[in-house]
């Protein structure tokens, strides 16, 4: 299997802003990703933390932040009456992320 971020690093910080959005974004990669803030921006361009970059390349609307969330706890529970158990909150980043931009 290949790395999920091979050749598209941008996509590494995408799934982190919906991590932290729907609630599971641990804080070693919430620190990490605030320190490395200053090579972020050299990188992908703007001039805010990490989650205003990733809202300004996205060219999000505001308030994206809490649909993602609200697409998140809704899932969550039609995923429960059906499986029986939590769902993956990575697993849901990936797939939410590959559906909505797959480029």
């Amino acid at each position: 299997m290949t790395d999920r971020y091979t050749d598209k690093p941008f996509l590494k910080l995408l799934d982190a802003y919906v991590l932290d959005a729907i609630g599971h974004l641990d804080e070693k990669s919430d620190a990490q990703l605030t320190a490395a803030e200053p090579a972020l921006r050299e990188a992908f361009g703007g001039d805010s933390d990490w989650r205003g970059i990733v809202v300004e390349r996205m060219q999000f609307p505001e308030g994206i932040a809490g649909a993602i969330r609200e697409v998140w706890e809704k899932g969550a529970v039609r995923f429960r009456e059906e499986q029986g158990h939590e769902p993956d909150p990575a697993e849901f980043t990936r797939i939410f992320n590959d559906t909505n931009f797959p480029h």
